[in-house]
Formats: structure tokens, sequence, C-alpha cells
């Protein structure tokens, strides 16, 4: 594994930070009185994406902390991604008219920025001061297991986004929309040519 092919995709820590904030930003974006097909798709958005985060970190990151320190905080955002699924788990079973639906969207909210929290200020800089020299193969090993769980579920994001999009955020949804597509067109294609490159380097 190469310093140039490991620049050719995001670090394993900048990967977490954007995740981040793509979620948070789906959740101020998320009202109340917004109308049901936009809320769905708000709130279906960001329980793939957390889906999809939590177990990156649970498959790759957190144990690459683990082996390097004692630090409990890998349990405690465990913990949290285990309360952050029952929140998805229910929410996923819910209509918008339901009358705790956005009582239950809020408290996910609460949590999910308790946990961003706890690891941007936390694990995230205990990971880049001891993993410092493996954090690009990280994003690289991260960025391929992304494509594999999102792969299967295109469909189903560019349909919530689609329902999400309403007044100025379609044409972030758009932008969404064909970064996932390009992203599932170049998936065997991409990572074999940074494969190509790294061998030959």
């Amino acid at each position: 594994m190469t310093k140039l092919v490991s620049r050719l995709f995001p670090s394993a820590t900048n990967m977490i930070r954007l995740d981040h904030t793509h979620v948070l930003s789906t959740f101020h974006q998320y009202k109340a009185s917004a109308p049901v097909r936009v809320k769905k798709g708000l709130v279906n958005t960001m329980c793939t994406a957390l889906e999809v985060h939590a177990q990156l970190e649970e498959e790759i990151f957190y144990p690459a902390v683990r082996a390097v320190t004692q630090n409990e905080l890998i349990a405690k955002s465990l913990d949290e991604h285990q309360e952050m699924r029952r929140l998805i788990g229910l929410l996923r079973q819910m209509e918008p008219e339901a009358r705790d639906y956005d009582d239950t969207v809020a408290e996910l909210m609460r949590d999910v920025m308790h946990h961003v929290a706890d690891e941007e200020t936390l694990v995230i800089p205990e990971a880049e001061r001891l993993l410092a020299d493996e954090l690009g193969e990280l994003g690289m090993r991260m960025t391929k297991r992304r494509l594999q769980l999102v792969g299967p579920r295109s469909g189903e994001i560019a349909l919530d986004m689609g329902r999400a999009a309403s007044g100025n955020t379609a044409a972030i949804a758009m932008v969404g929309l064909a970064a996932v597509g390009l992203l599932v067109a170049r998936r065997t294609g991409y990572l074999g040519s940074a494969r190509r490159i790294g061998k030959s380097l």
C-alpha cells in the first residue's frame, strides 16, 4: 500500500467526519411541520447513513483503534450504536403521522449529536495520534466496504433522497444522487485502477 494510493481515498478519520457532517446536515433539514413525504425521506436517508456508518466503524475503524489502545470509549461507542439501532428500528416501523414520530426523531438526533461530540473530541484525535500511518489504508478499506454496503441499496437511497427533496434541497439531492450513481458505476473500475497503481509503484 503506497502513499499515492492512500491519497486517492479519504483517510478513515476524515471519512468519519464527513459522515457526521452529512447526517447532522440532514437532521437540520428535518421540520415537524414538513410534508409527510419529506419527513419520511429525510428520516430514511439519516437512518441508512447511520447504519452504514456504524457498520464501517465496527468492522474496520474500531478494531484498529482497539489494537493500539485500551481506550474504553470504543465500548461506549458500541453501546451508543446499539441505542441508535433501537431508535432506527422504531422509526423504520413508524409512519410520519404517528404521534411520537417527531419525538423519536428528536431522541435519535440528541443521541447522535452526543456520539459525534465524543468521537470527534476523544476517539478521532486518539486514532490520529496512534494510527497516523495507517489512516489512509483504513480509509481505502472503508471506502471499498461502503460501496459494497451501499450498492445493493442504491435504489432505496435514491428514492429516499427524492422524497426528501423540497425547495432548495432539491439541488443538493440531485448532486447526492449523481454521486451515488458515480460511486456505484465506478465500483469495480476505480478500485481496480487504484490497485493497479499500487502494484506498479
